[in-house]
C-alpha cells in the first residue's frame, strides 16, 4: 500500500464516500479532480482514493454494505476558469448540472459551479476570489 504524508491542523482528515457503482465514481471523480489538479492517489479491489477522499463499493470490507447518504462536498479550484471546467468535464462525465458556474452570495467574490455525482452528491468548485489569492486561509460568515 502507498504512504501518504499526514498533515497536521486540518479540521477534516479524511471523508468516505460509498456508491453503487464504483466504475461510473471512478470515471466521474478521476476526471472532475484532474480537472482541479489533484491527482489520483491509489486504487485496490473495491475503493479508489485522492488526498483525503476515499471512495469506496458496497461492497468493500469498510463500508460495511451500507451507502453513504447525500453529502455536498466543495473542492478549492484556483481561479475561475477552473470553476468553468470543472463543471464542463463533470458533465461530460456522469454529473448532473445543480448550479452552472457563477458568483454566489456567500461572500463577495466566491465563484462557484455545482453538479450532482453519479450518487447524487453535491459536488462543488470554488474560488474565492481575491481573497483567495491574498491569504492562506479566509474567514467566511454563514
Amino acid at each position: 500500500m502507498e504512504t501518504q504524508k499526514l498533515h497536521r491542523g486540518r479540521l477534516i482528515d479524511h471523508i468516505q464516500l460509498v456508491v453503487q457503482d464504483l466504475a461510473a465514481s471512478h470515471n466521474f471523480y478521476a476526471a472532475i479532480l484532474s480537472a482541479l489538479h489533484v491527482p489520483l492517489g491509489g486504487t485496490g479491489d473495491g475503493y479508489f482514493w485522492a488526498d483525503e477522499l476515499f471512495v469506496t463499493s458496497a461492497t468493500s470490507p469498510a463500508a460495511l454494505g451500507v451507502l453513504t447518504g447525500r453529502h455536498h462536498l466543495a473542492f478549492q479550484a484556483k481561479d475561475r476558469a477552473m470553476v468553468e471546467h470543472f463543471y464542463q468535464v463533470a458533465l461530460a462525465h456522469g454529473g448532473q448540472d445543480n448550479g452552472a458556474p457563477g458568483e454566489r452570495p456567500y461572500h463577495p467574490g466566491y465563484y462557484a459551479a455545482f453538479v450532482l455525482d453519479p450518487d447524487g452528491n453535491n459536488i462543488e468548485a470554488v474560488f474565492h476570489g481575491d481573497a483567495q489569492r491574498s491569504a492562506d486561509s479566509v474567514v467566511i460568515s454563514f
